[in-house]
């Protein structure tokens, strides 16, 4: 961004104008080439001196503010038409000023969620010749850097910067709010402004206020250590290392002698050679390990001299994938996510003699656990010097059945409130249009309480940028192994919250995405497709539009005789199976989980008929498209497909004349 500073040359009079010498007037979100909303009063804000008074030149308009006791500062700019471009200058009256140049009026969209909102231009389909030919002044895009915070931030890093659709720039873009953008533009011919705040791997509860959790209930325990974090951390870590251990001690079959962070308690049973030179644990060569996601312990044992212990200053594990737990000698010493670890040692915790440490790696996609140069590995030394933790560890594998540990709650994306302290947070009221959120693969594993948690934070986005903000959910593409047989689905769970969430608020679309999945990577390259998805979902919700926003939806499905109708709405043209004369992908299911069965459907217009094989169970639910890489062949004329769902049956006229 280029700042013009100004201050006068008179030495009386040097105090006024020194004082923003260095620092901006106006905050780091408001650069040359920003994008604000049109036909909105658009907030703008920054720093001055406590007390001082501004003024703010916009577009032929002149705005007074007055900087409050801490030195904020706010104006409000009067809505104007899409055009431009403009510049917004803030003076005081010591002298000082600062410009901005090339600043445009359009549509302003929040872009956010993990790693597939993440994935940049360079990464898709085609992508040399998107970015060759990639050429548009107004389609700008201003990506937060990953900021995790404890607290709520007042701005974003001051190196963010608005950056023009150009070769140069266009490649490192998020490539579904970049298609998305250029879509849109082909029915609204206007500026579009994008702000990316997504960070890859993050669940849902991190990017939710303190305020909103508290609201859903379930997390106190986690929140009031945040808060006790924010004024004691050490201690915060205590209360965090017994709950985790709590945690452990409730598996099933984990006996009070099963703590291999003790050294009173170390058993070798069930402990192998950790070949660390070799990487991550999925690259070690062991069958069972090759495509293992979950947790690991690792432990070695330190000898020391009295000298070195006295001496103890730092622990370095180096790069550890993706979040541990570390212990010395039965103490807690820290927890980490990505990247290398260095932790302090306490005075004392270490002795002469043998000293053992252990630690606790989760892993959840792949390249997992503690690997690099074993000259990282390393007990630092007060003098300088340092003491190799060797090549002799050890790994024990935590069994699946043992289930998720809790979250540290200031983990950056796992925690709770720490990305929405670190990167909505200091959005402040930015003028949006709406938001676009690509998330939940992270939360698949837990999906039962997904959809509380999509609507509240629905609810902290209205509460930050407007009332009637709207919300455009893109649902989770498909990843993982075809099913062969009807199967129970965490991915499917959360297309369903995420279906649900949608359906029920107007100013919410769904973007169906399961179709355009890879079964092998879980970033699936074809986002210009989910860009026009997203752009479709937009002019139906956003700008009213009379046109079905994603594709089919199954509105109904009752019994007729020994068969299942279902009915579908926002069908353009007639319903079409892909490959086949029938649809597949149909499940007619019992209450119990397991109970599911594949159907035949006929297409009858805008309805299909389903029949389950002879001897199933008594039939109460519908599923259809639900694994986690489900086949799904239901289309309409317009080549959007029927998204994932689930639908109990609506009661004969007899089931509600006799319960």
């Amino acid at each position: 961004m280029k700042r013009r500073l100004a201050a006068t040359l008179l030495l009386c009079c040097l105090g006024a104008g020194a004082a923003h010498a260095d620092e901006a007037l106006l905050n780091p979100l408001f650069q040359d080439h920003a994008v604000l909303q049109r036909e909105h009063a658009n907030p703008v804000w920054g720093q001055a001196r406590p007390g001082e008074k501004l003024t703010v030149e916009f577009a032929g308009k002149r705005i007074s503010a007055r900087a409050d006791a801490q030195g904020r500062w706010q104006a409000t700019l009067p809505a104007l038409k899409a055009g431009g471009p403009y510049t917004l200058r803030v003076s005081v009256a010591g002298g000082a000023s600062q410009s901005i140049d090339d600043v445009l009026l359009g549509d302003v969209w929040l872009c956010s969620g993990q790693s597939n909102m993440v994935l940049q231009v360079k990464r898709t389909l085609d992508a040399r010749s998107e970015v060759q030919n990639a050429d548009n002044d107004r389609i700008r895009m201003l990506t937060v850097d990953n900021v995790s915070s404890i607290t709520p931030l007042d701005r974003i890093p001051a190196g963010d910067h608005w950056l023009k659709t150009t070769p140069e720039n266009v490649g490192e873009f998020s490539a579904a709010c970049y298609y998305f953008a250029r879509e849109l533009q082909k029915t609204e011919a206007v500026p579009m402004g994008l702000i990316v705040s997504a960070w890859g791997g993050s669940r849902i509860e991190p990017w939710m206020s303190m305020q909103a959790l508290r609201k859903v209930g379930g997390f106190d325990g986690g929140l009031d250590l945040l808060e006790l974090h924010q004024k004691d951390a050490a201690q915060a870590g205590e209360q965090w290392s017994r709950q985790w251990q709590a945690w452990w001690h409730g598996r099933p079959g984990v006996t009070a002698d099963n703590e291999p962070w003790n050294p009173g308690r170390v058993s070798h049973e069930g402990w192998q050679h950790a070949p660390l030179d070799k990487g991550a644990w999925q690259r070690w060569g062991l069958p069972e390990l090759a495509n293992f996601t979950g947790m690991l312990w690792y432990r070695t044992t330190l000898k020391l001299t009295r000298a070195q212990a006295a001496q103890a200053h730092e622990l370095s594990l180096g790069a550890i994938n993706e979040t541990d737990q570390t212990w010395v000698n039965g103490h807690w010493v820290g927890t980490g996510y990505g990247g290398e670890r260095t932790y302090k040692v306490p005075a004392g915790l270490l002795h002469e003699g043998d000293n053992l440490i252990a630690i606790n790696v989760l892993g959840t996609y792949r390249d997992d656990g503690l690997y690099g140069p074993a000259d990282k590995r390393a007990l630092r030394l007060a003098d300088g010097s340092s003491v190799s933790l060797g090549d002799a560890w050890e790994y024990q594998v935590v069994p699946k059945a043992y289930g998720s540990a809790p979250s540290l709650p200031w983990h950056p994306t796992a925690g709770l409130a720490t990305l929405h302290n670190g990167m909505i947070a200091p959005l402040g009221a930015y003028g949006v249009r709406g938001a676009l959120w690509y998330q939940g693969e992270s939360n698949t594993g837990d999906p039962a309480n997904y959809r509380v948690l999509l609507e509240a934070l629905r609810g902290d986005f209205r509460a930050q940028f407007g009332a009637n903000l709207p919300m455009l959910i893109v649902q989770l593409a498909g990843y993982g192994p075809a099913p062969t047989h009807p199967v129970e689905s965490g991915s499917a769970q959360v297309r369903e919250a995420q279906r649900l969430a949608a359906q029920d608020d107007a100013q919410s679309g769904l973007a169906v995405a399961v179709d355009i999945g890879e079964r092998t990577d879980i970033h699936p390259a074809n986002k210009q497709e989910l860009g026009r998805r997203l752009a479709r979902a937009a002019r139906h919700v956003v700008y009213g539009e009379a046109l079905p926003p994603s594709g089919p939806v199954a509105n109904a499905a009752k019994r007729d005789g020994e068969a299942v109708t279902l009915s579908f709405g926002d069908v353009t043209g007639a319903l079409l199976a892909y490959g086949a004369d029938q649809p597949i992908g149909f499940e007619l299911c019992g209450e119990q989980p397991g109970s599911c069965h594949y159907a035949s459907a006929d297409i009858q217009q805008h309805q299909v008929v389903l029949r389950a094989p002879k001897g199933s169970s008594p039939i109460t639910r519908v599923r259809y498209c639900w694994a986690d890489s489900p086949i799904c062949t239901l289309y309409d004329e317009s080549g959007l497909p029927a998204g994932p769902f689930e639908l109990s049956l609506s009661p004969t006229p007899d089931q509600r004349n006799h319960p």
